[in-house]
């Protein structure tokens, strides 16, 4: 499979850095020669400096022999117009990332008969609901999601009090009397792919795949707080805030914390229960006035990162109960995490993650990274060919790697050892990085 990427910033550079390890053959366009020096020092992929726009860019990059192009610089015109160029060069699949909601949401433009664009990809509107999803799951700090919330991959710290600490996932299991799975273990900075003789540890985040149906009850055994999130604070009204609390006002007690006056008047008219507030989110009073001791969730989703980082640390020094912080700039990431912030997203990495789960190869069917890129979580599709086939996990678990969950049909199995995989199966395995060629040739 032929690849063309347009665009070599922080979405293009990951998308980039995957599609490199699956041995596809991919070319990444930038008129950037510093972002395409990164790229050239640290991913074995071929570049070139130009418009993605431009005919003679396209023709250099063998367009007419690409599969797929993803159009995903900062500017939603240049990406609808590389898209348009690869109509030309008839490339089967264009996708592109597009924030602009007069465009996004232009069914017209986007179609097969004009821009051809299936799919485009919103960067505010993802990492929207990867916030509400977070919400929904008051101590989550991810969430995946797979086969249309059949199963969810939910990341979580244990509280600190917990009776869990110090034991074996072994002597877990027999005493909660239920079929439950750790596939990774984030340890300061280790992450584990758990055995039974694993001990849980203080300060450990643990990633488990459950039942859409049974989330709730299986997060209660495991003593972590359950309880929907009632009383949310926002702090930045954009595109982000307001896709957010619109989803959101009908369910639960909204308010919003916006600087400017012309977007506080906005939301005011286009949002129906959310309380807007104009004022500066870093400002103790005004959160002592509104009550952020009483607040499940304090989430800061305004264009500064900094902002966002000191807002969240005030906001849970102050009783917040959950914080969720924006943090565009990828290196700033650990160090959040570093500081306490129980959630902290990156949407450029969200778009990233979207998008390579329609860049499928062979029956992978899409690709998430988690525990800040060291691992990453599979789900496939075994076909009659795989070793896998007819055969128990105790006897073919990949290396480094642990299969979390079986969908088979409208079926959902959390498997042991002695479950087997037939043809047909669609697989959850959690894997580290480095391993994933392993597991890819379990899946041929």
């Amino acid at each position: 499979m032929r690849v063309i990427i347009v665009g070599a910033g922080e979405v293009g550079y990951q998308i980039a850095k995957f599609l490199s390890l699956e041995s596809l053959d991919v070319v990444v366009i930038d008129k950037d020669r510093n972002k395409l020096k990164r790229i050239i020092e640290e991913i074995d992929v071929a570049v070139i400096e130009g418009e993605g726009g431009d005919p003679s860019t396209l023709k250099e990059a063998e367009a007419d022999k690409a599969d797929i192009m993803l159009a995903v610089t900062d500017k939603d015109e240049t990406n609808m117009i590389a898209c348009l160029l690869a109509k030309v060069f008839n490339i089967p699949r264009k996708i592109a990332r597009i924030r602009n909601p007069e465009y996004f949401k232009n069914e017209r433009l986007l179609s097969r008969e004009n821009l051809d664009i299936d799919p485009a990809i919103n960067p505010d509107l993802e990492i929207a609901k990867a916030i509400v999803r977070l919400i929904e799951v008051p101590l989550a700090t991810d969430i995946v999601e797979f086969e249309g919330g059949l199963i969810k991959v939910i990341g979580f710290k244990f509280p600190e009090n917990t009776p869990l600490i110090g034991k074996s996932l072994l002597k877990l299991g027999t005493s909660m009397n239920k079929k439950f799975l750790i596939g990774i273990i984030e340890r300061e900075d280790r992450t584990i792919i758990p055995s039974g003789s694993d001990v849980l540890k203080k300060g450990d985040i643990i990633y488990m795949p459950v039942k859409k149906e049974e989330a709730e009850d299986t997060i209660a055994l495991l003593g972590v707080s359950a309880k929907p999130v009632k009383k949310i604070m926002l702090l930045g009204g954009g595109r982000t805030g307001y896709y957010i609390a619109s989803d959101i006002e009908l369910k639960a007690d909204v308010k919003i914390i916006e600087k400017d006056a012309e977007r506080c008047k906005y939301l005011s008219k286009n949002l129906r229960k959310t309380l807007v507030l104009h004022g500066d989110g870093v400002e103790q009073k005004l959160l002592l006035e509104e009550n952020i001791g009483d607040m499940d969730a304090f989430v800061a989703v305004s264009n500064n990162d900094e902002l966002n980082i000191m807002a969240s640390l005030l906001a849970k020094k102050l009783g917040a109960k959950k914080t969720i912080a924006i943090v565009n700039k990828t290196d700033f990431i650990p160090f959040a995490h570093s500081l306490g912030l129980q959630a902290v997203l990156s949407p450029r990495l969200t778009t990233a993650s979207t998008i390579l789960r329609y860049v499928r190869r062979g029956d992978i069917l899409s690709l998430t990274t988690i525990a800040e890129d060291k691992a990453e979580i599979i789900e496939a599709r075994i076909g009659r060919t795989s070793p896998l086939v007819e055969k128990t996990l105790g006897d073919t678990q990949p290396k480094a790697s642990i299969i979390g969950a079986i969908i088979r049909g409208k079926d959902v199995i959390i498997p042991s050892g002695s479950d087997k995989v037939i043809e047909g199966d669609k697989l959850i395995i959690f894997t580290l990085r480095e391993s994933i060629k392993e597991v890819e040739k379990l899946l041929i």
